[in-house]
């Protein structure tokens, strides 16, 4: 029965089949490895901004913690305080400024951590006072823009929570339509009256997708289910064959009714 034409085709069709399902598990297996190969990033190493990331667009993951620097002045009067930010444990408060750098892009930077509002607040109102147009080498760890917050109907609603650029540019009093990064820096020296925000090297995930993994055991079943359908069809074929001979022999061997 397996050496007819009709059947020989017809497990040919099912190895294909088999094959494209185990070339489909061996890609979500390469999938998986990949997810667990780290690459090693010299995040601490100091790259200028431009050439890490370009403003007016989303920030990859191999930018996100790198050390940069950047050439520009600060904008005096746009100052921001962000509460509720943790440092070793303790909350507190974040001064956020807004930086421009000298190729005129405009980019969030957090100065520094103060455990208390006034304090945060004294230290807003000396930057303020501060001579604009000053030279400045900004450097600092360039990080992923935060999500916008959802106003608290019981809270402050001009109390930020979060270092989202696409809220701040909407509070900064010096900018229209200049480029701006998606992104913020924090700065590796903070100014008098502020404590450094925690900065640390960021760490990178080495696990497994365990979910590909499973897609490629999937995958592997169904190529071996492909060749069992075959089996199983062939298998009936027999069994019907055996079946109308059996019936064909009853009814020949039958009397006829006028013996």
């Amino acid at each position: 029965m397996m050496l007819r034409p009709r059947w020989v085709a017809a497990l040919l069709l099912a190895l294909g089949i088999a094959a494209a399902f185990a070339l489909l598990g061996h890609w979500q297996l390469e999938r998986a490895i990949e997810s667990g190969v780290v690459v090693e990033r010299s995040t601490e190493q100091v790259k200028p901004l431009a050439e890490v990331a370009q403003p007016d667009g989303g920030v990859t993951q191999i930018a996100t913690g790198q050390m940069v620097a950047a050439d520009g002045r600060w904008v005096a009067g746009d100052e921001t305080l962000i509460t509720t930010r943790f440092n070793g444990g303790v909350e507190g408060f974040w001064v956020v400024s807004h930086f421009r750098t000298d190729a005129a892009v405009s980019i969030a930077v957090a100065r520094g951590w103060a455990s208390d509002r006034a304090t945060a607040e004294a230290v807003i109102e000396a930057l303020q006072t501060e001579p604009e147009n000053t030279p400045v080498t900004l450097t600092g760890r360039f990080l992923t823009g935060e999500a916008p917050e959802l106003p608290d109907p019981e809270g402050d609603s001009m109390e930020l929570t979060k270092v989202a650029p696409s809220a701040l540019i909407n509070l900064w009093t010096d900018f229209t339509d200049q480029s701006v990064y998606s992104a913020y820096i924090v700065d590796a020296a903070a100014p008098t009256g502020l404590d450094l925000i925690d900065s640390p090297i960021p760490q990178v995930d080495q696990s497994l997708n365990w979910l590909n993994i499973f897609y490629a055991i999937e995958w592997v079943v169904f190529a071996g289910f492909a060749v069992f359908f075959w089996y199983r069809m062939v298998r009936d074929a027999v069994e019907r064959e055996q079946e109308e001979a059996a019936l064909e022999s009853a009814a020949a061997g039958a009397p006829s009714a006028g013996a």
